[in-house]
């Protein structure tokens, strides 16, 4: 994120939730820039998957957008109304003209959460490079009032078969070490733990580490993964 892009969103926190609260959000975001900032990287091998499609409740709804303008005016309030919304704003749109996929799930018609895939790529700058058939999930997301009633836990089981059924291979997701409730999530649906990683882009070029040899097992035991240039230790990706 930009240096004006996080001043502008650390302004809109202050002015919603005030000075006290506002310097101690931004202490614990430095502590965890500086001391937790190793993210944990899960995948799905979908072809060794036999799932059947998720039995959703008749009361929740799952809707897959790929534009912007297909999302109503509601749903993006509720998407952007709990922090910067024009920066919210911005980053929608530049995630569906990269080729993004959001998909919704909603409640009685009340929007609920969301997640987002992009296939054969990243993002951003990742660990690795992306097949052509592999699928990153990204920033999910369950609002507090819903929260406690599985819908994620839906919602995730509807994206993974749809994905299987397009003929995905793979999806990846990662996510930060300290993030406990996130974590917890990843051993209710059928991910594995592929490493845990540290990234760092500079002048255009992304220096991946990796800590302890999860990774190295998973390249030896996943010899048809060429794509993923990955030695024991650290990995240079243009």
């Amino acid at each position: 994120m930009g240096i004006a892009s996080s001043i502008s969103r650390l302004a809109a926190y202050y002015t919603r939730h005030g000075f006290g609260v506002t310097i101690r959000r931004c202490g614990l975001a430095i502590r965890r820039a500086l001391f937790s900032n190793r993210m944990v990287v899960f995948y799905c091998d979908l072809t060794r998957q036999t799932m059947s499609p998720a039995n959703i409740p008749s009361f929740l709804k799952v809707e897959r957008l790929t534009s912007y303008a297909e999302l109503g005016a509601q749903d993006l309030q509720e998407m952007t109304s709990f922090w910067n919304p024009k920066q919210a704003h911005r980053n929608i749109r530049e995630r569906f003209e990269k080729g993004a996929l959001l998909w919704l799930i909603k409640s009685t018609d009340s929007l609920a959460g969301y997640s987002w895939t992009i296939r054969g790529r990243a993002i951003a700058p990742y660990y690795f490079p992306m097949a052509q058939d592999d699928v990153q999930l990204f920033d999910f997301c369950v609002f507090p009032k819903f929260r406690g009633r599985a819908i994620l836990w839906f919602l995730i089981a509807h994206i993974l078969h749809s994905l299987k059924d397009e003929g995905a291979a793979r999806v990846f997701g990662d996510v930060a070490e300290w993030n406990q409730p996130s974590l917890s999530f990843y051993k209710t649906i059928p991910f594995q733990r592929l490493g845990l990683a540290r990234s760092l882009t500079v002048f255009g070029h992304t220096l991946v580490s990796w800590i302890g040899s999860e990774t190295a097992q998973q390249v030896r035991e996943n010899p048809e993964r060429t794509d993923v240039a990955v030695t024991l230790g650290r990995s240079h990706l243009q």
